[in-house]
């Protein structure tokens, strides 16, 4: 009866680990585009803030930027934030963190694409944006898709990072449950948890990148 109450609370947890996963990668795959762009931007004042905004999303850990985004409304500002906001600030957290990541990986992708293309589309008659969403992003994708596969793959493991807001996924559950009745048992099914969900993502995304590549 102990045993499937432990797995029942972990499943709880893994749900909300899937929810964070989810969310994240919904927000964070556009922003990081916008990113990307605003990167590299000739405007001097845009392209160097999103600069600096990558430099301080990739050079701090992730826990500590959790941690400024729930408690810093209240001790910077004395705002009293509603019990859910403990949700929404793990979602701000992990979304600006990874978008800064996604964003880099894009931009290495744009500018690998050889700049004749531009002029091409150019003499076929397609503005910038016409160029961009139909022959230079979808290039870009299928370039760029190991890297963002690995990006992905991490977020599974960084979940539990949210632990450190004391948001109850599935680590922190894991962590309770082995608090209370001084086993380790509970980590040991949460790491099998992980790793399940670890093998799926990394099944889905070997198979996109097989239906995008031009060498099937």
């Amino acid at each position: 009866m102990a045993w499937q109450i432990m797995v029942y609370k972990l499943s709880e947890g893994m749900l909300e680990s899937i929810k964070i996963y989810t969310l994240t990668l919904i927000f964070s795959l556009p922003l990081g585009l916008i990113v990307a762009l605003c990167r590299m931007s000739k405007n001097w004042l845009l392209r160097n803030f999103t600069k600096l905004y990558i430099s301080i999303m990739r050079g701090t850990p992730l826990i500590l930027q959790l941690m400024v985004v729930y408690f810093g409304p209240y001790y910077i500002f004395k705002i009293t934030l509603p019990r859910g906001y403990r949700f929404i600030a793990v979602i701000i957290g992990f979304v600006f963190n990874y978008a800064a990541y996604f964003g880099e990986i894009y931009r290495g992708g744009i500018e690998s694409i050889d700049s004749g293309q531009y002029d091409a589309a150019k003499v076929l008659g397609y503005n910038k944006a016409q160029t961009f969403m139909r022959i230079i992003l979808p290039q870009v994708i299928k370039r760029v898709l190991p890297s963002i596969t690995n990006e992905v793959i991490t977020l599974i493991k960084d979940t539990s990072l949210a632990f450190a807001i004391s948001y109850p996924e599935m680590f922190t559950v894991a962590k309770a449950i082995s608090a209370a009745q001084t086993t380790m048992l509970p980590f040991v099914t949460a790491g099998i948890f992980y790793y399940i969900f670890n093998l799926l993502v990394a099944y889905t995304m070997e198979w996109i990148e097989k239906k995008m590549s031009v060498y099937r």
